[in-house]
This record gives C-alpha cells, sequence and structure tokens, in this order.
C-alpha cells in the first residue's frame, strides 16, 4: 500500500506541474494525449483505491490555476472540463453508466460537436451588451480580459446581431453568460510562426498557445492586431429562458449573432452519433481549426443538469478524442539526405514515439536557417507532429526539459556522400551539393524522372538495382537498358523483363510538357512546364531561352527564370538533353497550342495552389481548368485566387502582398459551384 501511495503522490506532483505549465505559463513540455495518459493512470490508481484520493488531487478540482497578472472574475457556475474516451467502446460504456441514472423510459438523443483545441472563454452581457470576458482558470475563478477579448471580430459587442434577414432573432435576457473556445485557424498560425521565424523570435508550440499568449497580452492593442476568432457552444448562466435541447441551443446562440459550428449534428441512436465523430478523424485536416476530438453531449439540456457532476466532469457529455497528432520525443541525432536538385535536406532521428496511431523515428527538419531558428539541438526533447498524410516533421524544442548537455547543430561544409563543397545561393534558405553525379542524389533523379514520364513497373527499387549495377548513370541512360541486362538482375524474368522495357520504349512518346518536368529543373512544375512546352515548342528552343523571353510568359516568374537559365547554361544538361535527343526522345509541339481552356463559372480566371491538400494538387488543377479558369505555378499581379492547404510557404506572403483573393478547398468549392 506504501507503493501505491507514493506512486499516487509522484502522479498528482507530475500533474500539477503540468497543468501549471499548461494553464498558467503557457508553455507545456509534454503533450496532450501524454497528459491525458498520466491523468487516466491516476484515476485508474484512485479508483482502486478510494481511501488515498486526498483533496488536492488533480481529479478533485477542474483545471489550472489563473494567472495573477490579471483582476479575478468569480464564475457564476463552475467551467467544467470532459471526460475523455479514445474509442467507441469507451463511448458506450460511459452511456452504460449514466443511462442507470436516467429516468426509466426517458428516450434520449445526441448532439455531436467538434472539440476545438483552444481558449476558454466566458462571456458576460447585460441586457444585450457585452460586459466582461474571462479565462476559464481553474473553472470557478478566471482571468478578466475584457479588453483584449473586445478586440475578437467574431464576438457580438450587442445581441442580437441582425443578419439583414427578415427573420426576428429572439429575445435577449437581462443577464447572459456563454461559453466559447477563442482559437486562431491553422493557417493563421502557419503565417504567424513564419513572421516570428523571420523577425527572429521565437515560435508558438501550436494554435492553442498562441491564442492563449495573445488574449493574455497587457496590452489590447497588441491583441487586436492578432487573427483571433471564436466559436461558442454553451449557455453557463442566464435569467431568461432557454432551449431545451443542446442542438437548439447552438441554433439559439446563432439566431443571436453568436459564432457557432456548422458540422455540429443531432442524432437519436448512440451508434450512429459515434460513427458520425469518428468520421472526423480522417476529414480533421478539412477544419480550419485545431480540433483533438469530437465532443458527444446527451442532447436533453434537462437530463444532463439532472444527472450532474462526477469529479470534475459533467456526467451528460464526453470527448471522443482523436489519436494524437504531436507528441514528444528525444532527438537521438541528425541525418541528411540529397535531393534530386542537390539540396541537403536534414531529418531527425528520433527515440521511437507513436503519433496518430504511427510509429515515428524520423522526421524532417526543414532546413537549417528553420534549425537555427528554432533553436533546436541533439539531445532535445522535441514536439513532433503528423497533420494527416504529412511526412511528421519537428516543431521545435521543448526549451524547459533542457540538462545542458544538448548540442548545437551546424550546417555542413561539404556534402556527406561525395566531400563536395556545398554553396548557397543567394535568397534561398537551401543549402546545395553542386557535384551532378553525387552518389546521394542520383536515385532521386532518375526516380521523379520515372514518375514524371510514367514509366510504368519501375519502382524505387529497380531504380536502386540499375544504378547500384551501373547500367544507369543519368536518366537518358534508362533508354540505352538492354533485355539482357535487366534479366541478370535479381528478381527479374521475361514477363517482368518484357514488361518493363516496353514501358521504357512508350514513354519516348510522352509530350513536351512531361519532359520537360521529368529533367528536374528547379523550382518547375507540371504547371509551368506546360506553358512553357505552349511557348517553344520543342527543348532546342528552350535551350536558347534568354530571361526576358521567360518571365513574359504567363506563370513564369523571375525565379523561375533564373532556375530554367541556370539549368539550361550547364554543359552537363545540355550533352544529356542530346543524349535523351540520340535515344529518340524529342518531343514537339506546334508553338501557341496550348490547350484551349473549357467554359465554366472560372472563365478568364487565373489560379495558384500552394499548401497540402485533401486532394493531389493536379486533381484540382484540373477540376479548374475544366471550369474554364487557368493554373499557373507563380503568384503574380496577373493572379486571381491562390487556392491554399497546410504549410502554404512563401506564395502567401506574396499573394497577400499583392491583394489576390485566397480561397481554401471549402471556397473554391463554392466558386466551382456558381457561388461567391
Amino acid at each position: 500500500m506504501a507503493d501505491i501511495d507514493k506512486r499516487l503522490r509522484q502522479l498528482c506532483e507530475q500533474i500539477n506541474y503540468h497543468a501549471y505549465r499548461y494553464h498558467v505559463l503557457d508553455d507545456p513540455v509534454i503533450s496532450d494525449a501524454e497528459y491525458d495518459r498520466l491523468i487516466i493512470q491516476l484515476q485508474q490508481l484512485e479508483a482502486e483505491h478510494p481511501e488515498l484520493i486526498t483533496p488536492d488531487s488533480p481529479t478533485q478540482r477542474v483545471g489550472g490555476l489563473a494567472s495573477d497578472k490579471f483582476p479575478k472574475v468569480r464564475h457564476p457556475a463552475p467551467i467544467l472540463s470532459l471526460a475523455n474516451a479514445f474509442d467507441g467502446d469507451a463511448v458506450r460504456a460511459w452511456w452504460a453508466r449514466i443511462s442507470k441514472l436516467a429516468p426509466a423510459g426517458r428516450k434520449v438523443s445526441f448532439t455531436v460537436e467538434p472539440k476545438i483545441d483552444g481558449l476558454t472563454v466566458v462571456l458576460h452581457y447585460r441586457d444585450g451588451v457585452f460586459v466582461q470576458g474571462a479565462t476559464r482558470g481553474d473553472g470557478i475563478i478566471g482571468e478578466d480580459i475584457t479588453p483584449n477579448l473586445r478586440t475578437v471580430k467574431a464576438l457580438p459587442l450587442r445581441i442580437p446581431v441582425h443578419d439583414g434577414s427578415r427573420r426576428k432573432p429572439p429575445a435577449v435576457p437581462a443577464r447572459l453568460v456563454v461559453r466559447g473556445e477563442a482559437y486562431i485557424t491553422l493557417a493563421n498560425f502557419e503565417e504567424i510562426n513564419k513572421r516570428q521565424q523571420a523577425a527572429g523570435a521565437r515560435t508558438f508550440a501550436n494554435p492553442r498557445n498562441a491564442a492563449a499568449g495573445m488574449l493574455r497580452q497587457l496590452d489590447s492593442r497588441v491583441t487586436a492586431t492578432r487573427p483571433i476568432t471564436l466559436l461558442t457552444y454553451a449557455v453557463v448562466d442566464t435569467d431568461g429562458l432557454l432551449p431545451r435541447a443542446q442542438f437548439e441551443l447552438l441554433e439559439y446562440l446563432r439566431a443571436l449573432g453568436f459564432p457557432v459550428t456548422d458540422i455540429a449534428r443531432r442524432f437519436d441512436a448512440l451508434d450512429a452519433a459515434i460513427a458520425y465523430a469518428d468520421s472526423w478523424v480522417d476529414k480533421r485536416a478539412r477544419l480550419p481549426y485545431e480540433a483533438d476530438g469530437m465532443v458527444i453531449k446527451l442532447d436533453e439540456l434537462d437530463l444532463q443538469a439532472q444527472l450532474g457532476v462526477v469529479g470534475k466532469d459533467p456526467r451528460g457529455a464526453i470527448a471522443l478524442k482523436f489519436p494524437a497528432r504531436e507528441a514528444t520525443t528525444q532527438l537521438l541525432d541528425v541525418g541528411i539526405n540529397v535531393g534530386r536538385t542537390g539540396v541537403l535536406a536534414p531529418n531527425a532521428v528520433l527515440e521511437p514515439v507513436n503519433v496518430g496511431g504511427v510509429t515515428i523515428e524520423r522526421a524532417t527538419l526543414h532546413n537549417f536557417d528553420d534549425i537555427a531558428r528554432k533553436d533546436i539541438r541533439i539531445g532535445d526533447r522535441v514536439i513532433v507532429k503528423r497533420s494527416g498524410d504529412v511526412i511528421p516533421y519537428v516543431a521545435g524544442p521543448v526549451i524547459g526539459a533542457r540538462t545542458g548537455k544538448e548540442k548545437k547543430i551546424a550546417p555542413p561544409k561539404t556534402c556527406p556522400f561525395c566531400d563536395t563543397p556545398v554553396e548557397r545561393r543567394a535568397a534561398e534558405v537551401a543549402i546545395y551539393c553542386p557535384n551532378r553525379d553525387c552518389p546521394g542524389r542520383l536515385d532521386r533523379q532518375v526516380g521523379h524522372f520515372v514518375g514524371a514520364m510514367d514509366i510504368e513497373g519501375m519502382g524505387a527499387k529497380i531504380v536502386q538495382q540499375v544504378i547500384e549495377s551501373g547500367l544507369v548513370r543519368d536518366v537518358a541512360d534508362l533508354y540505352s537498358l538492354k533485355r539482357d541486362d535487366l534479366l541478370q538482375l535479381e528478381g527479374f524474368a521475361d514477363k517482368k523483363t518484357d514488361n518493363l522495357v516496353a514501358a521504357i520504349a512508350a514513354s519516348k512518346g510522352r509530350p513536351l510538357s512531361q519532359l520537360i518536368y521529368a529533367l528536374g529543373i528547379r523550382h518547375v512544375g507540371g504547371v509551368a512546364a506546360e506553358a512553357l512546352a505552349a511557348h517553344f515548342g520543342s527543348l532546342s528552343r528552350l535551350l536558347k531561352a534568354r530571361p526576358e523571353e521567360l518571365e513574359s510568359i504567363e506563370g513564369v516568374g523571375p525565379t523561375i527564370a533564373a532556375s530554367i537559365v541556370e539549368w539550361t547554361s550547364n554543359p552537363r544538361n545540355r550533352d544529356l538533353v542530346e543524349k535523351l535527343r540520340r535515344a529518340g526522345i524529342n518531343p514537339r509541339e506546334n508553338v501557341g497550342t496550348a490547350a484551349k481552356a473549357a467554359s465554366g463559372p472560372l472563365s478568364g480566371k487565373t489560379f495558384v495552389i500552394t499548401g497540402s491538400l485533401t486532394q493531389p494538387r493536379d486533381e484540382i488543377a484540373a477540376t479548374i481548368k475544366s471550369a474554364g479558369g487557368k493554373v499557373t505555378d507563380s503568384v503574380s499581379k496577373k493572379t486571381d485566387y491562390l487556392v491554399v492547404g497546410e504549410s502554404p510557404g512563401s506564395k502567401l506572403t506574396k499573394a497577400e502582398g499583392l491583394g489576390v483573393t485566397i480561397l481554401d478547398e471549402a471556397a473554391l468549392k463554392r466558386l466551382l459551384a456558381g457561388k461567391r
């Protein structure tokens, strides 16, 4: 029993420490998933040994501490948190427990809402006027941040807000206290961190920390410059009449002018509610905000109140958490890969950690400038993130976990694969190995060429085989591969060999645009390759192009033009083009024969696509073109719309500077449907 009591005290100390860092310092050193696991361990031990529960246990109070930087506000009712479930069976077990406490034969339904990972705020209205706003604090006493909340444009300063329709809004009670979540959209969060990096300032670990820090500024003028927004979902206190159901309450708040989620749904059966919540695991990337789960609530508000609270959790609701997309682990070392254009890309070697159901041992570190800005060091405890199917990356170090033994990371002076001195080009963060024969990059060059030219059946393993055997020393050597050469390689039989030889021969007939893209010219994507093919008609003409002619082509800006001139002026590349010509690869197109744009709702409009989206970019581009739009690779004054996904990069900054309209995928769909 003494060992169990000691373990309970240790867990209490750990949880209280991490709660303080999260709620008061806004500087957590572990992920939410790790914190949840500590809470679950404590709950399980206390359930087995209730006689050991103490009044100061984290399970016996609502949440964190209130900071002493702001005046204190006592909430009119406890601002409770939620119990967590991590799968459908746990939700069913929750319902099995609480249904025993409900009146016999009582029919119930369920409302499902997103669990936004933001900063909980409590909003007070008197006679329809916003008079006070507070943080959650410890659930009983919060911090008065009224001046800062007044700067949040989504927060109505007076209700009802008339929406211009003829519908009569609900009557406004004399006293109304509303609960909501203040947050920053993922797109704005990425942009904020880029600006922080450019200014040499510390970046935010996640959108929740960013929102918390911005709403707790001592100068509200600073908060006013930040892109904080809001969603509301509950009434804490009122002297007026309220709807009897949660789903109707959301509509009531919406009718008053409060921002409310548009993905909440009501279900008569629990399994249907669970299925809907589970459906957002794979769709969470479509949400504009960070969400760590879906909340399943009893729709009947009177039954919620009747069931009451157990510990710090209301019995009438539960959070079905998404698999974690963020975790903390130790950075053991830094490896380096060489890309097909010679870029030296650092990657993190990690103590294995589970993120979103996948064990992660390596993650990208972007580039050496990013490492320096974030001050990431070998030996650091680091935050690892994984968004959807995007490659996991290191978001930054956990500064508070440092021991002093961590080692700074210096960029290499020579290529680790061929020992060639590295180069760094003006206005670029990338470090390059200039050696085109570097053994670290040939497989990527050949792999890119194979994919771009649609050579079926030639995967990464075969690419590696033909390189290691000495049969392929550049992409043109693919067309010199003989049947007998391939049959000598491990795993090759007659049928496999014949199919590959036929696929290589078939690729000779690919159009000029595919060949230009396959050559791997830096910054030249598929869209730019189409524009170049339509303008020049042949590789020989492209080799003679001057910068001013290239820049005159729509979608080809100064960066792409400079990259093309650099590539075409290199004797090795000119020799490669000649070698391809001798092998029979010299496609031509009639100048000016770009595909005629279809008519449709996007006719005459030019689009650029950037960031990680839920569909492949070429599919989105094809959809835009079929609706009459034009797609280019570079943002310019001629660009009408920028379609933005996750991690959009510098194109978003340039587009904002030029006043280009920014669209997410949902807005693009509305535009395609002829809606503005």
